[in-house]
């Protein structure tokens, strides 16, 4: 089997949904712990999300700054977004969100890691793409609104973002997965290593 994780389903007597928000809805479990007693579980249901380290010719990665109100922060992220549809291929969800956040195509696309934000309190699950070959899109910027409305976009060298993140002075999750990943992997067999594009993901099954 080797050292990774493994799909485990206990047993549950009771579920509820609380809320339905837009996006994202609140359940709680009762499950069966191994000892026979029952425990009540709350968290978050989430569609998944799809992210896009997306690294220049120069080294550099494109890196936007959002506001989060939850955490009351402006954040340096990297860009990504939801699998609104689901079965969405998350490929073309990655690419769709470079184009509206930063109006950039890329042709290469590989698979980086694939993570649990929050798996304690959510069931979110999150692609996280390396993407390289990067031009600008020729025509019409998708329109932005709300806190997008308000974004920063920046290139930014990629030790300058691991020394952030080592530093604590840059927090977002994808990014800080991202960039570390990403520098794992340039330290050891190189990007083309990685997972095609279309590699299988348990977590959120898809259409090609």
């Amino acid at each position: 089997m080797g050292f990774q994780d493994t799909p485990e389903e206990w047993q549950v007597t009771a579920t509820a949904t609380p809320f339905t928000g837009k996006k994202t809805s609140m359940r709680t479990d009762d499950v069966v712990m191994p000892d026979g007693t029952v425990a009540r579980r709350d968290y978050q249901v989430h569609p998944g999300s799809v992210a896009v380290l997306a690294l220049d010719e120069d080294g550099s990665v494109l890196v936007l700054r959002q506001y989060r109100h939850p955490v009351r922060h402006k954040l340096w992220e990297i860009p990504a977004g939801l699998l609104d549809v689901p079965g969405e291929n998350p490929l073309h969800a990655a690419q769709r969100e470079l184009y509206e956040e930063a109006h950039v195509k890329a042709e290469d696309w590989r698979v980086l890691t694939d993570v649990y934000t929050t798996p304690g309190g959510c069931d979110e699950a999150v692609r996280v793409f390396l993407a390289r070959g990067l031009s600008e899109v020729v025509g019409e910027r998708f329109e932005v609104a709300e806190e997008e409305a308000d974004m920063e976009l920046a290139r930014v060298p990629l030790q300058d973002l691991v020394r952030g993140v080592l530093a604590g002075d840059l927090h977002n999750s994808c990014l800080v997965v991202g960039v570390l990943s990403l520098t794992a992997v340039l330290g050891g067999e190189g990007a083309d290593s990685l997972r095609p594009a279309e590699a299988p993901w348990p977590a959120r099954p898809f259409e090609a």
